[in-house]
């Protein structure tokens, strides 16, 4: 058997305007081209079974052969009496009628089939064989030329099928050739319009299954939609101006028809629990394998595509009742939307199985409005989607305003995380007085303020006298316990609005703005004397005796340059240090005389 590929969407899809476009032009035609007369179904049917042995010239000779062994039927489909038979022959004679253009139009042959007008072929569908047999081609609709003097002549018919039928299905009838044209497209305006719209949804679903919430009830909607509204495409008769390929047309029918019950069952799996989910479960799962089995075996030529449809509708038959019922029986546990979704199954549910009928010939033949189904359900989803969009954007402005809360809060936070650690870096960890690089910044400030005000600064510069032997006798924990008990001691004895630092290692430095020489010189005094009397205890061991040095310069006392004060305070510590420790030494012009520059070594 033949392998079949399916139609790609682009090329179905980009034909739509040229339909319309061509129904435009139908209505438009003058009425001098419309018919003559009306169109005339061809009636007095016979029948009889088997194949016709050919004669010397290869024609078959029941073409030729008067009425014996032929029996008369009502109806082109399905003779009775078939008993296994795969060859049918069939006859009438051409209706009489006023035609411009007459053609014979039939809406399906099962499998496939000659006509001839008297002795002559004039159409063949499909390719037989040696043995008069061939392989299924597809169902399309059918528009035979029939000449000017057919009339009265009698046409015949051959056939090969091993489907559930055989013979000829739905119309057949002589028709003018631009009412067939016509006919065709009325009758597929409406399906083209909701496979359109159907696949437009299925879009729309695809985009809620990926950026929203229920990803997999939108996910089982979008692939619903998609397999109703490639279906119905499929089946349209206009289908064969957009591509001639039957086949092609039916294994995608084929494919989307087969794919319906997998949608709905991953939907209701969704929404149900307990006993219907599994039922359900199971169910979908079931047409799944079937799905994937029938259309691979017809794409590898191991099956024919003909045969896979009954089994699956005996199969639907079964399933898609069961489903609806077990939805039903849970029907007010569902949301609203859900409720909408199974009222438009419930209603599309019956059109399925009632054109499943029609097909095996269950019924005589009718058009069954599978789009009203399909429109249903697609006005639900429509109002569903319009529901779910709103409730997005109120979600989305809800969590607007509460992201701008949250921004503001976490905004709030990072300026005092940053204030912290703008803290944290100007702070010495160990005794929590202020560090070098703050010093930097407040002397500066002070000298530009002192020269802009012409106050006083004064500048304290401090060391722990023979701080090394501390480490070493008592160890760094006790050195790190006495620098904190000076650093409280420092704030004890001077001000609030003095500037307080640790300069490095075991030395601090403070800043005392308005201050006089004089007064500089005595709160040092006053703070070495009371830490000289301080008893120092660490881990319950007394300590030896601490004592601080200290160097003092005063603007304008000691320089016009204020920047200056530094060098001139480390100066004096540096003679406090060598003239004896534990004493306060007053910045004066001698040191550097002396030599006492900034950068010597300083003694411990």
């Amino acid at each position: 058997m033949s392998t079949t590929i399916m139609l790609p969407r682009w090329l179905v899809l980009r034909h739509y305007a040229q339909l319309l476009l061509l129904l435009v032009i139908l209505v438009m035609l003058p009425s001098s081209l419309q018919a003559a007369a009306q169109p005339q179904p061809l009636q007095s049917w016979e029948y009889r079974w088997g194949d016709s042995p050919s004669d010397a010239d290869g024609r078959p000779e029941w073409l030729l052969s008067d009425s014996t062994g032929w029996q008369s039927i009502d109806s082109p489909s399905n003779p009775p009496g078939r008993d296994g038979h795969e060859h049918l022959w069939l006859r009438t004679t051409v209706p009489a009628g006023d035609w411009n253009d007459p053609v014979l139009f039939i809406t399906s042959i099962n499998l496939i089939g000659q006509v001839y007008l008297g002795d002559k072929l004039i159409y063949q569908y499909g390719e037989f064989d040696d043995q008069g047999k061939g392989d299924f081609a597809g169902w399309p609709w059918h528009m035979i030329d029939l000449p000017g003097d057919a009339v009265g002549q009698t046409l015949t018919f051959r056939f090969y099928s091993y489907y559930t039928s055989i013979g000829l299905w739905g119309q057949v009838q002589v028709m003018e050739r631009i009412e067939v044209l016509k006919q065709v497209i009325h009758d597929s305006a409406q399906d083209l319009g909701v496979s359109a719209l159907v696949l437009v949804l299925a879009i729309l679903a695809t985009i809620f299954a990926l950026i929203g919430p229920e990803r997999r009830g939108f996910g089982s909607i979008a692939l619903f939609a998609y397999a109703s509204g490639l279906m119905l495409l499929a089946e349209t008769p206009a289908r064969q101006f957009i591509a001639d390929n039957p086949l092609a047309w039916d294994t995608l029918r084929a494919g989307s028809y087969y794919t319906l019950p997998v949608a709905l069952g991953l939907l209701l799996s969704y929404w149900l629990e307990g006993t219907a989910k599994r039922w359900i479960t199971h169910l979908w799962v079931i047409h799944l394998i079937y799905l994937v089995l029938a259309i691979g075996l017809v794409q590898l030529g191991m099956v024919s595509l003909s045969l896979t449809f009954p089994i699956f509708d005996v199969m639907l038959a079964v399933s898609l009742p069961v489903m609806l019922a077990l939805a039903l029986m849970r029907f007010q546990r569902l949301t609203l939307g859900q409720r909408l979704l199974v009222v438009s199954f419930t209603f599309f549910a019956p059109l399925l199985l009632a054109d499943m009928a029609v097909a095996h010939g269950f019924v005589g033949w009718r058009s069954v409005p599978l789009s009203y189904g399909t429109l249903a359900f697609s006005l639900a989803n429509a109002a569903i989607f319009l529901w779910h969009y709103r409730h997005t954007q109120q979600q989305l402005a809800t969590a607007n305003e509460t992201l701008e809360q949250q921004v503001a809060a976490r905004t709030a936070d990072l300026d005092r995380l940053v204030q912290e650690l703008e803290g944290l870096s100007r702070k010495d960890p160990l005794t929590g007085l202020h560090n070098r690089r703050h010093f930097d910044t407040a002397f500066e400030h002070q000298c530009q303020r002192v020269k802009q005000h012409a106050s006083q600064l004064s500048v304290l510069m401090l060391d722990v006298d023979h701080f090394k032997q501390i480490n070493d006798d008592f160890g760094h924990d006790a050195g790190d316990a006495v620098l904190i008990e000076i650093a409280l001691l420092l704030r004890h004895h001077l001000r609030d609005l003095d500037v307080i630092c640790r300069f490095g290692g075991e030395e601090f430095i403070a800043l005392l703005p308005a201050t006089s020489r004089i007064a500089a010189e005595t709160r040092a005094k006053a703070l070495l004397t009371s830490i000289a009397h301080q008893t120092f205890v660490h881990q319950s061991t007394s300590l030896r005796k601490i004592t601080l040095s200290c160097g003092v310069a005063t603007y304008p006392d000691h320089t016009q340059d204020p920047k200056k004060l530094l060098r001139l305070a480390d100066e004096a510590l540096y003679q406090a240090k060598h003239s004896g420790r534990n004493r306060c030494v007053v910045w004066e012009d001698t040191l550097e005389e002396q030599g006492f520059m900034f950068g010597k070594q300083q003694p411990q």
